[in-house]
This record gives structure tokens, C-alpha cells and sequence, in this order.
């Protein structure tokens, strides 16, 4: 038997518990509680490992390209750029990716990848992971063509599940979301990122329009009507800002999950997901950061106090979400987003050994008042001393061993960016 105690314990389906200890064996956590091991991190909190419910690890190094511009030219930016690289480079960032994820805390991914490297990652580096392969286009051939050639690249493992996501309604067509469910597996997309999406999809305008050869024909409906057909609790749905009150209430008859990405829909000038109206209505609400495509960092502490501010600012109350909400938003509800949440989550007897220590010594929240302000408002990836993914260590502060992830990463960037003037 394993064990790991600290100052603080935060189980997040109980109360915290001050001079907690957290035991596991094969894998699988057998006890918390008060008591102190051996291995004991002082001025600091365990707290269940993060599940980030919306990555694109493949994207680790592509801060920057198109800030500031309107959401379809920053796509298109983004696919030009995209085209410059081959797969060992796709690997070597998705690499960079899981490495960042790890460094934050996060145990666990939901990740759309566009050329399946971010399975290959997640496998070599210990992180457990839901691969969504991305599929676009308006036929349904096309769409099996594409993830049957992204499938035979990947595998499946005990970390690792492979899924399937139709990009987006105006990316793929309903017919091809319909395949997509008639495969069995996860299935995840994006869903009313932006106005810019709804425009097209109602009258062929836009922003979008830079990306027409990309595009499937305007439906005449908005995004969540356009795909009303499969909504359910098996369809992850990425963002969900730009919505009308029925959709709301559709999005909650067919109980569907949706992943909420602030920082990312807040830098693309997309706006402020109705989060509160979401979760009001009965929509499963889970945590995600998105990639460095759209916003700085795989940092889920920034997600979380993101989170936190901009659903105070929209609801104009400062009890709107609270950093006990935002904790559960990034592990128990992100969980339940997945379907994960018997395994993963929180720190309960009997789910996976997936768990994250955090420092808090130093921080204006220590002495600790309040655990689960001090870990949310406090904690930054520097603070992270340990991730435990499966009853393994996956990353340790004092550990120095990602240089050549890290320098490959880099030179995969190289190949995108603008040349000189």
C-alpha cells in the first residue's frame, strides 16, 4: 500500500479534511482520511487529480497566431499554419501538451485531435486521456475516410480511449454526426463557440465565410437546432456561448454535457458562456482550458479563477460561483461531463489513484483559511509538487527531465511561424 499525507485534504465529495492522508493499492485508492504518512507534504493540499473536460494537446505551441483576429480569419490562420507540419511533429507537441497538463495538475483529458498524435502522447506519458479524432466535412464517406486513416495510427488503452468528434455544425453535417454515433464510442464537438458560427449557419455570413471551402452548406437554423437530431448525454459539447434561452432549455431536456472554456471564449472575443443559466437548468457543466491555440496556458488554476470572474461579472454577484464550484467544476463535474465519474474526480475509496498535490506555502492564502480558496485562488502549476495518474507519479517539481520535449516542441513552432517581412 501506498501512502501520501498532507496539511490539507480535499476530497471534494466531503469536506476537507486538515491532516488528511490518502492510501492506495494497484492503482486504486483504499483509504482517506486524518493521519500522516511517511511521505507528508507540509503547507500544502492533496486534492483529486484535475480533469480537464476540453484539450488540444496537439496545439501546446501555437500561442499567438491570429490574436486579435475575427473567429474565422483566426481559424484560417490556424489551418494554413496547421498544414506546415508532419505527424512526428504533431507528436512532438501533443508531447509538449500532455508534459503542460501534467505540470498543472491535470490527471485526465478530454482532448479533440486532428491527427490522433495526442493518443500517441497521452500513452507514452501516463495520462489518461478521452482522444476524440476530429472528423470535417459534409459526407459521411468522407468522415469515415478521415477516421479510419487517424484510427490506425492510435491505440486504445487502459489510460486511453478513442472517440470521434464532428468538428462542429458548420463543419460537418448532421448525416455525418449520425455516423459518428453509430460507432459506439465517445463522441464530442464544438457547439455554438461563437455569433460568428450561428451567422453562418442561418445565412451563409460572416466571418466564417474565409473558410467556405471548409464549410458545410448554412442549415437556416442556428448551431443547437441544426444538430437537434443527436443531442444527448453522449455528446460532449465544447463552449456553448453563443446561445438563445430555448437552447438552454433543449441542451437540458436532452441532458446534455457541456465542457466550459473561459479564458479561450473570453481571448477570442467570443463572449461569456450563460454558465449559470446552464447549470440552473440541469446541464451538466465541466471545466476545460481549451489549448495555447486560443488562450495562453494549459494552466487550470487560471481556469478556474477565469471561471470564477467572468461568472461574477455576467450574473453582477459575488456569490455567483464560488472557489468550492470552481474546484468541482474541474474535478467532480468535469468527471460526470465524461462519463468518467466512477473512476475519477474525487478522492473516494475504490476510484483511480489520480490525485494532485498542491503548495500553498507562500501564497497570500497561507495560513489557510478557507482549503479550497487557498488551492483556487493560490495554486499555479508552479505549485504543483506531484501528479499521481493511476497510483503513478507523473510529474514531481524536482524533476528535470522534459527539456527534449520541450526543445523538440520548439522546433515544430519554428515551422509555423510567419516569415519575415
Amino acid at each position: 500500500m501506498t501512502q501520501v499525507s498532507a496539511d490539507w485534504v480535499l476530497p471534494v465529495d466531503g469536506p476537507p479534511i486538515e491532516g488528511g492522508v490518502v492510501s492506495w493499492e494497484n492503482g486504486e485508492l483504499t483509504g482517506v482520511g486524518p493521519g500522516r504518512a511517511d511521505r507528508h507534504y507540509a503547507n500544502a493540499a492533496i486534492v483529486p487529480g484535475f480533469v480537464n473536460a476540453h484539450s488540444h494537446l496537439e496545439y501546446a505551441v501555437y500561442a499567438g497566431f491570429g490574436d486579435g483576429f475575427a473567429f474565422g480569419p483566426w481559424i484560417a490562420t490556424h489551418v494554413e499554419r496547421k498544414d506546415r507540419l508532419g505527424w512526428d511533429d504533431m507528436v512532438a507537441i501533443a508531447r509538449c501538451g500532455v508534459i503542460d497538463s501534467l505540470g498543472s495538475g491535470i490527471t485526465t483529458t478530454a482532448d479533440y485531435s486532428f491527427s490522433g498524435a495526442a493518443a500517441v502522447a497521452a500513452r507514452e506519458l501516463g495520462l489518461r486521456a478521452t482522444v476524440y479524432l476530429e472528423v470535417f466535412h459534409a459526407d459521411p464517406a468522407v468522415a469515415r475516410a478521415q477516421f479510419e486513416e487517424k484510427r490506425e495510427r492510435v491505440q486504445q488503452t487502459e489510460l486511453v480511449r478513442i472517440g470521434i468528434s464532428p468538428h462542429a455544425p458548420y463543419t460537418c453535417t448532421l448525416a455525418v454526426y449520425e455516423w459518428c454515433f453509430g460507432l459506439g464510442i465517445p463522441v464530442g464537438t464544438h457547439l455554438a463557440e461563437s455569433a460568428n458560427e450561428n451567422e453562418w449557419l442561418v445565412g451563409g455570413t460572416g466571418p466564417l465565410s474565409a473558410l467556405r471551402p471548409y464549410l458545410v452548406p448554412p442549415t437556416g437554423r442556428r448551431a443547437v437546432p441544426s444538430i437537434e437530431a443527436v443531442l444527448g448525454p453522449g455528446l460532449l459539447c465544447a463552449h456553448c456561448v453563443d446561445l438563445e434561452a430555448g437552447e438552454i432549455a433543449l441542451l437540458a431536456e436532452h441532458n446534455v454535457p457541456v465542457a466550459h472554456c473561459p479564458r479561450s471564449n473570453a481571448l477570442l472575443g467570443c463572449g461569456i458562456a450563460p454558465v449559470a443559466e446552464l447549470r440552473a437548468g440541469g446541464v451538466r457543466v465541466g471545466l476545460g482550458t481549451d489549448s495555447p491555440a486560443s488562450t495562453p496556458s494549459f494552466d487550470v488554476f487560471a481556469e478556474m479563477r477565469t471561471a470564477i470572474m467572468v461568472a461574477r461579472a455576467r450574473e453582477r454577484r459575488a456569490d455567483a460561483l464560488l472557489a468550492a464550484d470552481a474546484l468541482r467544476l474541474a474535478t467532480a463535474d468535469a468527471a460526470r461531463v465524461l462519463q468518467l465519474d466512477s473512476q475519477v474526480g474525487t478522492l473516494t475509496p475504490g476510484k483511480r489513484a489520480d490525485l494532485t498535490v498542491v503548495s500553498l506555502a507562500g501564497s497570500p492564502y497561507h495560513p489557510v483559511e478557507d482549503p479550497a480558496a487557498a488551492v483556487v485562488y493560490g495554486g499555479s502549476p508552479e505549485r504543483v509538487l506531484e501528479t499521481i495518474v493511476d497510483g503513478q507519479t507523473r510529474h514531481r517539481t524536482e524533476d528535470n527531465e522534459w527539456q527534449e520535449v520541450r526543445s523538440t516542441a520548439s522546433a515544430a513552432r519554428r515551422l509555423m511561424l510567419a516569415p519575415p517581412p
